[in-house]
């Protein structure tokens, strides 16, 4: 957190510490034409509060920052992913002819069939040619397999299905085309492994649904999976799922593929309970797969590792998740902003955040600062942690986002991409215990709302772009931070244990004044412990409303840039600690008003009227403050106001 710039607008001696009551901190801005009480900005380009999709398939060809490893890589240009493709109406077809089926009974230790196609010996059903087979029943110790020719597809019915293979997968698709498993509607069907996997052939079977070729799930049954030893399911090519509801838990990965998980269906659900990671995708081969794409569905995940990982890159396309990983944010390492305890005393271990009931600009609660636990980690001889990681949503070539509903409690990075995170809509709770939403190279927020009520950074990238959207966050470190700064969770977090990464990173981002973040719109109000905005480069405001709430005291800054912070459009507000503060470099036409006003307690209102009363802002911050920063499109360069803190007024001139 570099400090260069001092605030150098006027000092307002006269204007005294006043013990006043905390109050709600609404903003009321008006334009100079008269007062309004609506408590939203008159200003331009304020942004839009609906969190819908304002972007469409943005591109980059931006690659890893290599400083010396010979790694790059390669962000994904989600201009060139067309979503026509991953499904296809087979995918999706659960119909069949019951006439023209092959139906095979399970009962108990064996099973029956009339047609050749389908071998039997003891409890191990064996289907070798194409078609379609209806299967009910149930399977004590055995299992159904999948061995017919590289060109052919094959449809399995469920149709009442509960198979247990003490030893190995109750499902193995060994040899096919692709295998499609529907799920007849109405019917529950449960698949287990007894909580050992004994190698029986060429394949290193650890899953209890375990598919060497491309296998897709459809209709609108229920299909629980338990596996004790290994993977729910497991796909050595690609899992489709259009359909159904899944119950699955897991000592290792809920869901694994090779190439690609793709799911959709407004009625498909899934839940996960893993040992690993929820959902992933890797491909060490090809880095064109390995990419997780879902549209719509319900998920319910709760994994000791990762929530969503892709190898590749994840794409969001609508959806509902609840997601916990690693036990939540509760788990998360203590972090705690630079130099705390030096000024006044002591903090003791941290600012408290805001109070219950008071609430931002847009009148929805402030989020409450929250205090972390201590993880305990082990290390090597070497020091380096013996660790997983455990990410809410994770990938290496992006993340797109676009819409859907989020409720997450993370130990490490909530949504976290080693190159660039595209939101273009949708609704997050977020509860982080390290960044909220991380993305190793540029973050774009288009749209969207987000309530981020623990995180140690809120959001974090190279460059962040914010074009739109809600956004109401708590930081025990720094709000918004370009580049990086001190923060180890560029690569593996906290935690490490991860092979993503910018190449060279050694663990994690380092601060560098080639980082950016423009806001162009939207509602942001930041309650940060460290920095409220921490540009490691160059700061741009072009419009939006923006609040910030930093702590009295500390080696904090509402403002923090090296380079450049330039203002040209928009409503600013910020307050925080005087120690080490920064104002505004440039703002053209648009003024800036500095001041340094004695500790004031939280709830101490502040207001700036122009020459002829009207009142331009109006605003009570949560938190106690030394420093006030103001800029409107209302607030004229070189302009006379009147500015008012708690009960003492004066007059400052716009810089």
């Amino acid at each position: 957190m570099r400090k260069s710039r001092k605030i150098t607008a006027l000092l307002m001696a006269s204007l005294l510490a006043f013990a006043g009551c905390a109050k709600e901190g609404n903003i009321e801005t008006t334009s100079t034409t008269g007062a309004s009480d609506t408590g939203t900005s008159q200003g331009n380009n304020a942004g839009s509060n609906n969190g819908g999709n304002q972007g469409t398939n943005p591109g980059s060809n931006t690659t890893g920052n290599n400083t010396g490893d010979t790694t790059t890589v390669v962000a994904t240009d989600f201009a060139d992913i067309d979503i026509s493709d991953m499904f296809t109406d087979r995918d999706k077809r659960t119909e069949y002819d019951e006439g023209d089926s092959v139906l095979i009974s399970l009962n108990g230790d064996t099973a029956s069939c009339k047609a050749s196609d389908v071998v039997i010996s003891g409890g191990v059903v064996k289907i070798t040619k194409k078609g379609t087979y209806v299967l009910s029943g149930t399977l004590n110790d055995g299992m159904i397999v999948v061995d017919i020719d590289s060109n052919d597809k094959v449809q399995l019915v469920f149709n009442g299905v509960n198979v247990t293979s003490k030893t190995s997968a109750a499902l193995y698709v060994k040899e096919g085309d692709k295998v499609f498993v529907t799920l007849k509607d109405g019917t529950e069907n449960t698949l287990v492994n007894g909580g050992s996997f004994v190698q029986t052939d060429d394949n290193n079977i650890d899953a209890t649904v375990y598919s060497k070729q491309d296998i897709t799930f459809n209709g609108s049954g229920k299909l629980t999976i338990s596996s004790p030893a290994g993977h729910g399911i497991e796909a050595k090519d690609d899992l489709v799922i259009t359909g159904g509801t899944y119950d699955i838990t897991s000592a290792s990965h809920g869901i694994n593929a090779n190439d690609s998980v793709r799911i959709t269906g407004e009625d498909t659900k899934v839940a996960i309970a893993a040992g690993k990671d929820g959902i992933k995708a890797e491909n060490a081969d090809d880095e064109a797969l390995g990419y997780v794409y879902i549209e719509n569905g319900v998920f319910d995940i709760d994994a000791e590792g990762d929530g969503l990982s892709a190898g590749a890159y994840l794409y969001i396309n609508n959806g509902g998740f609840d997601i916990v990983t690693g036990g939540g944010s509760v788990n998360a390492a203590q972090k705690t902003s630079d130099n705390w305890g030096g000024f006044g005393g002591g903090m003791g271990g941290g600012m408290p955040g805001g109070r219950p009931g008071q609430q931002g600009y847009y009148g929805q609660q402030q989020p409450q600062q929250q205090t972390t636990t201590t993880a305990t980690t082990t290390t090597t001889a070497t020091g380096t942690e013996d660790s997983t990681s455990i990410k809410a949503l994770k990938a290496t070539t992006g993340i797109y986002i676009k819409g859907g509903s989020y409720i997450i409690d993370s130990a490490d990075d909530s949504v976290h991409s080693n190159t660039n995170v595209y939101v273009n809509g949708g609704t997050f709770n977020i509860q982080s215990g390290d960044d909220a939403v991380h993305a190793d190279e540029t973050l774009t927020i288009n749209g969207g709302i987000f309530y981020i009520t623990k995180s140690y950074e809120g959001l974090e990238g190279l460059n962040v772009v914010i074009n739109g959207g809600d956004i109401n966050m708590v930081a025990s470190d720094d709000g918004i931070n370009a580049a990086g700064g001190n923060d180890s969770s560029g690569t593996g977090g906290y935690r490490g244990g991860d092979n993503f990464g910018r190449p060279g990173m050694n663990g994690g981002m380092s601060g560098s004044s080639n980082g950016s973040i423009t806001i162009n719109g939207g509602k942001i109000f930041m309650n940060a412990s460290g920095d409220g905005i921490d540009a490691n480069g160059t700061l741009t405001i072009t419009g939006g409303i923006i609040e910030v709430v930093g702590p009295v005291n500390g080696d904090t800054s509402v403002l923090d840039y090296d380079s450049s912070a330039v203002i040209t459009g928009g409503t600013f507000i910020g307050t925080g600690a005087y120690q080490m503060a920064q104002t505004f470099s440039s703002s053209e036409n648009q003024g800036v008003i500095a001041l340094s006003v004695g500790t004031q307690a939280a709830g101490t209102k502040i207001t700036l009227s122009d020459s002829n009363g009207n009142v331009i802002i109006s605003y009570e911050p949560n938190l106690s403050f030394a420093i006030v920063i103001l800029s409107s499109p209302d607030i004229v360069k070189g302009g006379t106001y009147s500015v008012t803190i708690g009960t003492t007024s004066g007059e400052v001139q716009a810089n």
